[in-house]
């Protein structure tokens, strides 16, 4: 294996001022959780870009293949290393181009010379190493502006560093450095995909899910833990938060008009979610809702349900069509999962005809009637905490002498 390290471009976090330090920190940790099975990993992080030593082929495949997943990378290049003698230079260079040798490519060759002392500059570099490829692979050509790939060469004091890939990385900021939130997590396809774009953003998260049994069964609880688990590959665990809430929902049947169900079912949610908010020490809630898209997603329901709390109330997708947000989810990995068919409890108790433009008034009127507030305490008070992933059970080695 020629590989020695691989390089990590921050991208974004390059622009940060005095607290780049604690972005660079938060990244480091995040790499150190997302690879926690091949630990231990040797990381060394500079102002601008990060290095993880390799110490062997199997680790270097599966940095390669989940190294993407980590937000707060532009983009990473596996790296080689060879003493400072042009002869091996020149055949290192040869054994990275081969990656390149079945394509009809441009190329060209970029020298940072660091030792000074080196007995070529950067242009005789340049030309030496150019000259050699360009004689051993027929299929190259050379472009200066706007090469395919750029062969680049690091005359470190210790050793020469080549690399010629560059892979993109994720982008965006490394979970954690903008604070936590709490998600409203469904079962659907939205709610996950507005959890991976908040934490895009740098934010850690914390997940409420609403479970009504036996009206929603032991199969919809687990497909929201498992779209939970997919967010976790993202660089941080999550805390998922277990409501309750048969008890609220039934109420609210009883007592609302059929038409209204469904802006107070939100309602009632969000003030359990503001509660377990404010315990847990979260900032803001975060939903996948999107203008239009539902009768509860108008700009009237979206007012009448978010009266209920002062908190800062974050919507990612509040722009994007079904068709944006399916891609997204595809993309990430819970589209599969969203679409299996197990019910959760915003699509049961669901009104023939909802109230597209609930008033405010008459909501508040018919929810007057009914003291909510115990409820909600109860059902705060009973939830159940799950903290994803999960730890894997080992099985006892003896269970079959029982």
């Amino acid at each position: 294996m020629i590989w020695k390290e691989i390089l990590i471009r921050y991208g974004e976090l390059s622009t940060k001022g005095r607290n780049k330090n604690d972005f660079i920190h938060r990244l480091r940790e995040n790499i150190r959780y997302s690879f926690h099975d091949i630990m231990p990993l040797k990381i060394r992080a500079e102002r601008d870009r990060m290095f993880i030593e390799i110490e062997n082929e199997e680790k270097m495949n599966v940095l390669l293949e989940r190294l993407p997943e980590v937000f707060g990378i532009q983009s990473f290049s596996p790296v080689a290393s060879c003493e400072k003698d042009m002869e091996q230079m020149k055949a290192l260079a040869i054994q990275i181009m081969e990656l390149y040798k079945d394509e009809e490519i441009t190329f060209k060759v970029e020298v940072r010379r660091t030792d000074k002392n080196f007995p070529l500059d950067s242009h005789g570099i340049q030309r030496e190493i150019g000259g050699t490829v360009l004689r051993n692979y027929q299929n190259l050509s050379v472009n200066v502006k706007k090469p395919d790939v750029e062969l680049r060469i690091e005359v470190r004091l210790d050793a020469v560093y080549m690399m010629a890939q560059v892979i993109p990385g994720a982008g965006g900021m490394p979970v954690g450095s903008n604070g936590k939130s709490l998600l409203m997590l469904s079962g659907g396809i939205d709610s996950p995909v507005a959890g991976y774009l908040m934490m895009k953003r740098g934010v850690r998260l914390e997940a409420i899910h609403f479970y009504s049994p036996p009206y929603t069964s032991q199969n919809s609880l687990q497909k929201v833990k498992d779209l939970a688990n997919e967010l976790t590959k993202f660089g941080a665990k999550i805390r998922l938060h277990i409501i309750p809430f048969t008890e609220l929902q039934v109420l609210i049947k009883e007592r609302v008009p059929e038409n209204m169900t469904m802006t107070t079912t939100r309602r009632m949610m969000l003030r359990i979610a503001d509660k377990v908010r404010e315990e847990i020490g979260a900032l803001a809630i975060v939903t996948g809702e999107s203008l239009g898209q539902v009768a509860s997603q108008t700009l009237e329901s979206l007012t009448a349900i978010n009266d209920v709390t002062s908190t800062p109330i974050l919507r990612p997708l509040i722009a994007n069509d079904k068709l944006d947000i399916i891609n997204i989810a595809e993309r990430i990995g819970t589209y599969e999962t969203s679409i299996q068919p197990y019910e959760d409890c915003c699509t049961i108790f669901t009104p023939a005809s909802p109230k597209t433009k609930p008033k405010l008034e008459k909501v508040m009127h018919y929810e007057s009637f009914t003291e909510f507030d115990e409820y909600i305490e109860r059902a705060v008070r009973n939830r159940e905490v799950h903290m994803l992933p999960e730890k894997k059970r080992q099985e006892d080695q003896f269970a079959d002498f029982l």
